[in-house]
């Protein structure tokens, strides 16, 4: 009867578990920090006599989400390993510019497959200088970043190439209030949604970044995996940079740079959840982070901050996120 009893009564109280642990879900935690921004902007910039959200508006956030957002979900994905990439700024700057270039003088589907095998070069490069050459992620792809520097400033002086009116719909087009570079972004977040949820692969980024020492044990080939993880990150950046392209019109040297996408892509990452150290996190979240940004970026214009404050309200938040994650953390083995 005991047994019986017990066993009646268990689904009762089974529910209340996974309740509490969406709820303390950094992904939840993230999507609903954006909503408590958005209202909040849309409150402030109110009482300033501004209108928040406005189509146009809207519009504009959705657009400034995409290009943060591809980066932003590869660098996911290398980071889930344990890695991290810091060259995705130089490689954006130098995609526009082999993008514009090709289109220029070849076609668009030639100008494509070479950014995005530019691309994969890169990614490549940097994951075997960190699995091969044994360099530490942060030197080693900051060291990749200043070889890319360098070939763009000693062959760029500015703008290069011409990108064709065909080409910048991606930039510009909506289909009723959406614009349809953010498909682009759904698609790419879904298939690495996919990639690292749904497959042996995704598995193996999870078990490298929680502990490579035991995963190698384990039977997976980390160094194999920490190569992907850094494949797909650079592709990632592949379209980013035919993104800008398209809204560019022409190659831009300072298109990854100015608007510093290799430490934003990381705070959104961190934003949404994803632990540094890997092991921990995924794309849901740092799509979350993402709109964080981008929702702050559009109240701090609407107000006309000054940017050094600009700068000081978005490390507040991102260090506040990360000491909430890290306690929450903490609690979990009691």
């Amino acid at each position: 009867m005991n047994s019986l009893s017990t066993a009646v009564a268990a689904p009762k109280s089974a529910p209340r578990a996974p309740a509490r642990a969406r709820l303390t879900d950094p992904v939840v935690g993230v999507w609903l920090a954006a909503l408590a921004v958005t209202l909040l902007g849309w409150i402030v910039v109110a009482a300033r006599g501004g209108d928040f959200l406005t189509l146009t508006n809207i519009v504009a956030i959705l657009q400034n989400c995409v290009a943060l957002g591809l980066v932003a979900v590869g660098q996911s994905a290398v980071i889930l390993t344990g890695s991290l990439d810091l060259s995705v700024a130089y490689l954006i700057s130098l995609g526009t510019l082999v993008a514009a270039e090709t289109m220029q003088r070849g076609g668009i589907v030639t100008a494509v497959l070479a950014v995005l095998a530019l691309s994969a070069g890169v990614g490549l490069a940097n994951g075997l200088i960190v699995t091969g050459l044994k360099v530490n992620a942060f030197i080693a792809t900051l060291g990749v970043a200043f070889i890319l520097r360098g070939w763009i400033e000693d062959n760029y002086t500015g703008p290069a190439g011409k990108v064709p009116a065909s080409f910048q719909h991606l930039g510009y087009d909506r289909i009723g209030p959406v614009p349809v570079s953010l498909f682009l972004l759904a698609a790419v977040a879904v298939a690495i949604w996919l990639i690292t949820r749904r497959t042996r692969l995704g598995h193996h980024m999870y078990a490298t970044g929680g502990d490579e020492h035991a995963a190698r044990l384990s039977g997976v080939r980390t160094r194999h995996t920490v190569v992907v993880a850094h494949i797909l990150c650079s592709l990632c950046v592949g379209a980013a940079a035919l993104f800008l392209a398209a809204r560019l019109g022409a190659g831009a040297p300072w298109a990854g740079t100015e608007a510093r996408y290799d430490l934003e892509s990381i705070a959104a990452v961190v934003l949404g959840g994803t632990a540094l150290a890997g092991g921990r996190g995924g794309v849901a979240g740092t799509l979350g982070g993402v709109l964080v940004l981008a929702v702050l970026d559009s109240v701090f214009n609407q107000l006309s901050v000054d940017p050094f404050f600009k700068n000081v309200v978005r490390g507040v938040v991102i260090i506040a996120a990360v000491a909430l994650y890290a306690r929450r953390s903490a609690r979990r083995p009691a």
